[in-house]
């Protein structure tokens, strides 16, 4: 491995010092995830810096605390290959491939993640959630934090421990904490709530904890529809699509991702979940897999959409890392993340000047939406554009039609005024 990234008298060097298999180990590994010549050097580089600074033994565990401290000497002038000092920023980079790297030999003493008491409980209501009534990943998940967040607030009053102990009132002390700390909005511990009732019917079913507690969790009131969605203007979104050009790879697939939310109207997790398997070239059809509601839709491929995603694969998508659509950009090759989607949307709308309200990948859902209701189409048509089976759920898109409105305002109200 030495060999590919070095000169061959530096990389006798490299492969003569001690661990040279653990290292060489690891920067495969770094090179099958697609990083390049220069992330290489800087690995081996570092590694060697690690080894020399901790008197490194194969198999002997490290911890983080012990590669902070060699990261403090190593950032210090003549530390490492320079006489000044190096930059915070450098000297955490530092930290973060020795970590890296011995977390994947396992050599990482890592402190084990702390659960409270009822954790064991809470994988049972896990597994029942999945196997019982089959929800998403994202829903079980949902459910799980929720129960997680008060056990923990319960455990850390430094309260009994015992669930078939608790009581309404310590319930009620979890959701007044929260709406006192005025992080979540109503939304929120109204959710919150519902997950929280739904864990202690499970365990009164089993048991485990006094009957009475499930229905006497109240959640605050909230209408489903007293909000307006809160999507960009179609001036915004145009402006938008028309800030992602040129031809770096980053470009070409944000703007495939882009149009793709614009013109579909796609969540971001149908985003991430597409396959190449799932573009129907011949017929014109995407294929979409939806995990909110479980089930696979089939979009138009429009003309515009179609030709962003395949200059995207012709020329910028990294290939050999499995038949997943969108990948980062940056080694490590990994498929791309509901949280980097967000994030890069958020960064494209602040690069045209976009910097407050609502900046995620659901606000174009919500533009896509309103711009068909502006063009006079049926809520019919925009709930199966956006893959709704409940229309409750698209009437809320017709509880503000500003244009309509406007024609109101307009009216010659003959001296009634």
């Amino acid at each position: 491995m030495f060999e590919a990234i070095f000169f061959p008298r530096t990389a006798e060097k490299y492969r003569a010092a001690p661990l040279s298999e653990p290292r060489a180990q690891y920067l495969r590994h770094l090179n099958e995830l697609g990083a390049c010549r220069t992330t290489l050097r800087k690995n081996a580089n570092d590694q060697l810096s690690l080894v020399r600074l901790l008197d490194l033994r194969e198999g002997v565990r490290v911890s983080i605390p012990q590669i902070e401290a060699a990261a403090a000497i190593w950032a210090l002038p003549k530390g490492h290959r320079y006489a000044r000092a190096a930059s915070p920023k450098a000297r955490t980079r530092f930290a973060s491939r020795g970590i890296q790297w011995l977390r994947f030999l396992g050599w990482l003493d890592e402190p084990e993640r702390k659960h409270h008491p009822h954790h064991a409980e809470i994988v049972i209501f896990e597994r029942w959630l999945h196997q019982e009534r089959g929800l998403s990943n994202a829903t079980v998940q949902a459910y799980c934090a929720a129960a997680d967040h008060f056990f923990f607030f319960f455990w850390s009053a430094g309260k009994g421990v015992a669930l078939n102990a608790i009581q309404m009132t310590d319930i009620d002390d979890v959701i007044a904490a929260e709406h006192k700390r005025g992080v979540w909005k109503r939304r929120s511990i109204h959710d919150d709530a519902q997950r929280l009732r739904a864990f202690f019917l499970f365990a009164e079913a089993r048991g485990w904890c006094r009957a009475g507690l499930a229905a006497g969790i109240i959640a605050p009131r909230f209408m489903a529809d007293e909000t307006v969605p809160k999507g960009l203007g179609r001036e915004d979104v145009l402006r938008l699509l028309a800030s992602v050009v040129g031809d770096r790879a980053v470009d070409k697939r944000d703007r495939a991702i882009l149009t793709l939310l614009i013109a579909n109207g796609l969540r971001a997790g149908e985003v991430r979940g597409l396959q190449l398997d799932d573009l129907d070239w011949e017929n014109g059809m995407l294929r979409v897999r939806c995990p909110k509601p479980g089930r696979t839709h089939l979009w138009p491929l429009s003309h515009e959409v179609g030709h962003a995603i395949l200059r995207y694969i012709r020329e910028a998508r990294p290939s050999g890392f499995g038949r997943g659509l969108f990948f980062t950009v940056h080694a490590p090759i990994r498929p791309l993340g509901r949280a980097a989607l967000g994030k890069m949307v958020r960064d494209r709308l602040a690069g045209i000047g976009i910097v407050s309200g609502r900046r995620g990948t659901h606000v174009l859902r919500h533009a896509a939406a309103q711009h068909l209701l502006d063009q006079g189409m049926s809520m019919k048509v925009i709930g199966d554009f956006l893959g709704h089976r409940d229309p409750s759920s698209t009437a809320i898109y017709a509880k503000v039609n500003l244009a309509a409105l406007r024609e109101v305002a307009a009216l010659d109200l003959e001296g009634l005024a």
